[in-house]
């Protein structure tokens, strides 16, 4: 799995080559895109050529996924969906508009926002120990819970190893793992670094952080976010599957991956999503992401301190983006910056965000790109969407 620090991104499993293989697909795929609007379209869109509509069509034509698809709101509150490609390469049923897609380590933000509805609640404390709610469970060569703040779990700066990397994809596909059983994995590696002294991703940091959640609150972490988000705000499309629940409920488009370069596209729509839990469970549809988002930076979720601290952002390398406690900070070509996360899970990748002042976008792909140079076409469309 490679590590993709210079955007929106969870590691990356195993990518192998996908354009040749889905280049039949792509072809049939353009010949059913749809556009649609749930709303009517802003009038910079119907003056000219759809500028989201043309990227996600260059997604599935020109970089070969199977499907595309996306939702965007303007200014004005109005919101337009669209698709490309097709929902299903067997049978070239069309996508389903604004379907549900697993929505990888989006939902580390969920978790996140628990985290720091406890804080406010004055049951957790940032700055504490991990040890102060988990004694022993951080233990390894260079890392002991005494020393990792909760805060540090939430921004990455722990200097924990990723456990994602060391799941075999069939386990990962067919077997339901603990989370204790992830520590496990992750605790065979040594640590990254000492921490506060780096930044470095690692969805085992969001499996300490879900169980700090649990123990605290004494509930399963599924319920706290039900409860204390999905529920508050209105998410109807929005669930943390329960165990061995490898299905996604409602309309969906499939999704795909390649096990190695010589190998066909393989369904991977339903696969046991444990080896994500905290970190990366969720299933969601793009349109329910933005109102989430939405939602959250605009104070619906949080109490302002605690909302403050989640964008008090480090740097992530070079490329501009910062990070804060479960939440990203992109800069737009038109100026500001848009705030969210992304995901990726075998067989769908999200991307997109939202702004202070409103807009907010959305898009989902059916199947993980093996070449970075898609996943910029992808951020590309992204900003292309709030920038329009």
């Amino acid at each position: 799995m490679r590590e993709r620090t210079s955007h929106m991104s969870i590691p990356r499993r195993r990518r192998a080559g996908r354009r040749r293989a889905v280049a039949a697909a792509a072809a049939v795929a353009v010949a059913v895109m749809t556009a649609g609007a749930l709303a009517p379209p802003a009038a910079s869109a119907a003056s000219g050529p759809d500028t989201v509509q043309q990227g996600l069509t260059a997604l599935v034509q020109d970089d070969g996924l199977p499907a595309a698809l996306a939702s965007v709101r303007d200014l004005d509150g109005r919101t337009r969906t669209y698709t490309a490609g097709v929902g299903d390469l067997a049978t070239g049923s069309k996508v389903p508009r604004d379907g549900q897609v697993r929505i990888g380590s989006n939902t580390k933000t969920f978790t996140a926002v628990v985290v720091l509805q406890l804080v406010g609640e004055g049951k957790v404390d940032l700055d504490a120990t991990v040890d102060t709610y988990l004694p022993g469970i951080v233990r390894g060569e260079g890392m002991d819970g005494r020393d990792i703040r909760v805060r540090q779990l939430l921004q990455h700066t722990a200097g924990l190893p990723d456990y994602e990397s060391l799941v075999d994809e069939d386990i990962r596909q067919h077997r339901y793992l603990e989370p204790r059983d992830l520590l496990d994995i992750a605790f065979r590696q040594k640590a990254v670094f000492a921490p506060g002294k780096g930044w470095a991703y690692s969805s085992t940091n969001y499996v300490v952080a879900g169980l700090i959640a649990q123990k605290v609150t004494g509930r399963p972490l599924a319920e706290e976010v039900d409860r204390r988000i999905v529920q508050r705000i209105g998410l109807r499309h929005t669930y943390f599957p329960a165990s061995g629940d490898m299905t996604i409920r409602e309309a969906h488009p499939k999704g795909y991956q390649k096990d190695s370069a010589d190998t066909p596209l393989r369904d991977y729509t339903e696969i046991d999503p444990s080896a994500g839990w905290a970190a990366g469970q969720m299933i969601s549809t793009n349109s329910d992401v933005n109102r989430f988002f939405s939602a959250l930076l605009a104070g619906e979720l949080l109490p302002d301190a605690q909302l403050a601290q989640m964008r008090t952002t480090v740097p992530v390398g070079d490329s501009g983006a910062g990070y804060g406690l479960g939440i990203m900070s992109r800069p737009l070509s038109c100026g500001g910056v848009y705030w969210g996360h992304g995901g990726d899970i075998p067989g769908y990748e999200t991307r997109g965000g939202v702004t202070d002042d409103g807009r907010a976008a959305n898009i989902a792909l059916t199947s993980i790109p093996d070449d970075y140079a898609v996943t910029k076409h992808l951020e590309k469309v992204v900003d292309t969407a709030l920038c329009r």
